[in-house]
């Protein structure tokens, strides 16, 4: 069994790594970049960031992308340990609710940091999505 959560160094390095994946955006539309970084239970970090399309439902959020290139490069069984979610107009942004599930998916004892209303949050997946569900 994993920890609950990263600890301090491990939160500080997921979010510079969204920072840095979030510079990748590509957002002409909205002109809202948006990065975020996963890390593994096993210790694997991977990265993602929004990629708007003009036909907008196209778009695909910055987590879903860390999301499947995790899963293209370790497989189905891999299991998300802890997910940041950082935006370049320092905006309250927690993740949509595909991505909640896609995290839920995934990581159903992930922990997500983000950027709320009132300062940084850090919040387990099932509070941001209490009735989650697995197919499994």
């Amino acid at each position: 069994m994993h920890k609950r959560k990263p600890n301090g160094d491990a939160r500080k390095r997921l979010l510079e790594a969204a920072r840095r994946a979030m510079k990748n955006a590509y957002a002409p539309y909205s002109k809202f970049k948006v990065g975020a970084a996963l890390l593994t239970t096993t210790g694997k970090l991977f990265v993602g960031c929004n990629v708007e399309n003009a036909s907008y439902g196209m778009t695909n959020c910055a987590e879903r992308a860390a999301i499947f290139s995790a899963v293209a490069q370790l497989g189905p069984k891999m299991e998300i340990r802890a997910i940041a979610v950082v935006n370049n107009h320092n905006a309250p942004c927690s993740p949509c609710g595909a991505c909640r599930q896609v995290i839920y998916e995934f990581g159903p004892k992930a922990v997500v940091y983000f950027l709320g209303s009132s300062g940084p949050k850090e919040l387990p997946v099932t509070d941001l999505l209490p009735e989650g569900f697995r197919l499994k």
